[in-house]
C-alpha cells in the first residue's frame, strides 16, 4: 500500500494535435490518478503532473461538432445554458479538454486534487519548461 508522503510525482506532456479528444482525456486521466505505476493505490493520491498542448488541434469524430452540446446551470431560474462543440472548440478548447478529463475523474475530493494537477494549453506553447516535463507518446 502506498502511503500520501511517500508519493513522487513526475511531469509529462501529451500533444492532442490530430488526436481524438477522448483519447487524450483517457491518457491524461490514467496518468493523473497514477494507475501506470506499480504502487497505484486506489484511495492515495498518487498521480502525477499532465500538461495538454494544442488543444485546438483535437479531432471530434462523427457529428459530434454539431450535434454534442455543453449544458451547465447558472443557478438562477431559468439558467440553463448550452454551447455545441464546434463553437466550444473555436472559442475555449481548453475548456472542451477540461470537461473531458473531469469527467474520467473520480466525484470525490480525491478527483479534485488530482485535476489541479492538469494544465491545458491551446497552442503548442506552455509555460512549465522549469518542471523538465517528459514527452509522452500514444
Amino acid at each position: 500500500m502506498q502511503k500520501p508522503q511517500d508519493v513522487t510525482r513526475k511531469w509529462y506532456v501529451l500533444d492532442a494535435a490530430g488526436r481524438p479528444l477522448g483519447r487524450v482525456a483517457v491518457k491524461a486521466a490514467h496518468f493523473l490518478k497514477g494507475k501506470h505505476k506499480p504502487t497505484f493505490t486506489p484511495h492515495v493520491d498518487g498521480g502525477d503532473h499532465v500538461i495538454i498542448i494544442n488543444c485546438e488541434k483535437a479531432a471530434l469524430t462523427g457529428k459530434k461538432l454539431t450535434q454534442k452540446k455543453l449544458q451547465w446551470h447558472t443557478g438562477w431560474i431559468g439558467g440553463l445554458k448550452e454551447i455545441t462543440y464546434d463553437k466550444l472548440m473555436s472559442q475555449k478548447p481548453e475548456r472542451a479538454m477540461m470537461v473531458a478529463v473531469k469527467g474520467m475523474l473520480p466525484k470525490t475530493k480525491l478527483g479534485d486534487k488530482m485535476l489541479k494537477r492538469l494544465r491545458v494549453y491551446r497552442g503548442a506553447e506552455h509555460s512549465n519548461a522549469a518542471q523538465k516535463p517528459e514527452s509522452l507518446e500514444f
